[in-house]
């Protein structure tokens, strides 16, 4: 395993120009590791940007099969990382070894599923009106379009996904698939492991000669701002909190030239149970859904923060039931102490509020966090109560009890938007409810049946995204192949000569495609 140099990652060299040093530190004792890194100067966020920019017009002009290449080396040279590097994610985190093992592996995993879709092409999105010359009264001229990358991309580390949502996650590979150098601000949670998956994706661009630049990163606070705020950089990728998430978009569209910021941002992601269901296997969903709820200590953005049912002795019973699950799970040490702090807060205005009633959970201890169930007043939701959509990162869950179908319909409506939503019930249940369906598509970016929304597959089909606050930018996914699409933008070309067209909108069709020709669907040449 290389060094933890702790230095800046600026055009292939490390840089370390700032004074200020930042430790890294073992996230259940709260002791420092033998590791430091240098705050990055607002000169060297400005060089790595700039680095990026540089790279990009090389960079984003490589054949999708030479970039394909690229990421498959970041995969390979991530699935060489050893035993001692997951030992390093586990002391920063507090993460099991079996889960960072399992991340590496989705991580390296997305990274070859983006070269698959470069080889694949439908990415570019080809389509080809050729002229009409003949046409009365006007003539066409010959159109054909293609997407390209948007240009640099700044990219910010999540704090609950050190390896599959931070240096070399989701946003960092569709970036690189779309042909977008990246410069990435390390989370301060992680920064060591940081360092050496940066390590990882400079020995893959060196070894598939990639343009210096391609992968920039930068440590500290304060940096985000610059970035965001830098010229050259021409979106944005965000995984965190809502206030975070809102201040870059502030910033992003106060620019001379505004950008999109992609920030995933807050989710309370509801679990409806309807009464088919708690009827015929109420304990069964009651242990399964405590489960989901404590599952990595809750901190996953798609942790059920919610459970909805109509009134009854069952919903009444499945409440007692998850109550007794949660009172016995054991105290989980979070990510970090920043993290815990904020869950303690949450559970603070949880209790203080008037409608809402603790249910079950024991005490908070010193340094761990302890699972939780609180029951909120209906109305409260109906209201759209601000406090009942917030999101409480950690193991805690509210339960709401309605009255009926017109009062469950009133209180989803007051939802805000959701990266998920939950239906759990029998075939009678979908039939009698069926009007829920089309009332939470407007909602979330992803309905589940008769399962829990912890857990997210990386590939073509996957939502990972939704209405505000959810997401900062419904249309888009930050899980899966369309995650591509945040970063391209469509090009026209016409009355191009043959030499001069990109190989996609060649008439001969070099690359392979499946094009949109003249409104019907081609994979031949012309």
């Amino acid at each position: 395993m290389p060094e933890i140099l702790g230095h800046n990652f600026i055009a292939g060299q490390r840089s370390a120009a700032g004074s200020q040093r930042l430790q890294s530190l073992d996230a259940t004792t709260g002791e420092a590791l033998p590791y430091s890194f240098v705050q990055a100067t607002e000169a060297e966020v400005d060089q790595a940007a700039r680095a990026a920019a540089g790279a990009f017009a090389e960079f984003r002009q490589l054949s999708p099969a030479r970039r394909a290449e690229f990421l498959e080396a970041i995969a390979a040279e991530l699935d060489e990382l050893d035993d001692s590097f997951v030992a390093i994610v586990c002391r920063e985190t507090a993460l099991p070894a079996a889960r960072i093992q399992g991340e590496r592996g989705r991580t390296s995993g997305q990274m070859r599923l983006f070269a698959q879709v470069l080889r694949r092409g439908d990415f570019l999105g080809a389509r080809i009106d050729q002229a009409l010359p003949e046409r009365q009264p006007l003539p066409r001229v010959d159109l054909r379009q293609m997407r390209i990358g948007v240009g640099p991309v700044a990219v910010f580390g999540a704090s609950n996904f050190p390896l599959a949502f931070s240096t070399a996650g989701g946003d960092t590979a569709a970036a690189l698939a779309a042909g977008c150098p990246v410069v990435f601000k390390a989370h301060s949670g992680h920064m060591a492991t940081a360092d050496l998956v940066g390590c990882a994706i400079i020995r893959a661009a060196e070894r598939t000669g990639m343009p210096k630049g391609v992968f920039n990163m930068v440590f500290g606070g304060g940096v985000g701002e610059w970035l965001v705020k830098h010229p050259a950089i021409q979106a944005v990728g965000f995984t965190g909190s809502l206030k975070g998430g809102d201040a870059l978009c502030r910033m992003a569209a106060e620019r001379p030239q505004p950008i999109p910021v992609f920030a995933e941002m807050s989710s309370i992601n509801p679990v409806i149970v309807l009464p088919g269901a708690l009827a015929k296997r109420g304990e069964t969903i009651a242990r399964e859904l405590a489960g989901s709820v404590c599952l990595g200590a809750g901190q996953f953005c798609t942790n059920p923060g919610m459970v909805i049912g109509l009134q009854s002795a069952e919903f009444s019973s499945l409440l007692s039931n998850v109550g007794q699950a949660l009172d016995a799970q054991a105290g989980q040490t979070l990510l970090n102490a920043g993290g815990l702090r904020s869950y303690v807060a949450g559970l603070e205005h949880l209790h203080a509020h008037a409608g809402i009633e603790h249910l079950a959970g024991q005490p908070q201890q010193e340094a761990q966090a302890r699972a939780q169930l609180f029951k909120a007043d209906a109305s409260l939701l109906v209201d759209a109560d601000p406090l009942l959509q917030e999101e409480v990162f950690g193991p805690a869950t509210v339960a709401v009890e309605v009255k009926d179908q017109a009062q469950l319909r009133a209180a989803l409506l007051g939802l805000r938007g959701q990266l998920t939503a939950t239906l759990i019930g029998e075939a009678e249940d979908f039939e009698a409810f069926a009007w829920l369906v089309p009332l939470l598509e407007e909602k979330v970016g992803r309905i589940l049946v008769n399962g829990y929304p912890t857990g997210v597959e990386v590939c073509d089909a996957m939502v990972h995204g939704g209405p505000y606050p959810a997401t900062s930018d419904a249309r888009g996914t930050s899980v899966g192949t369309l995650a591509i699409d945040r970063f391209l933008r469509p090009v026209c070309y016409q009355n191009y000569p043959q030499a001069l067209l990109p190989e996609a909108l060649k008439d001969n069709n070099p690359l392979g495609l499946r094009r949109l020709v003249n409104g019907q669907w081609s994979e031949g040449s012309l």
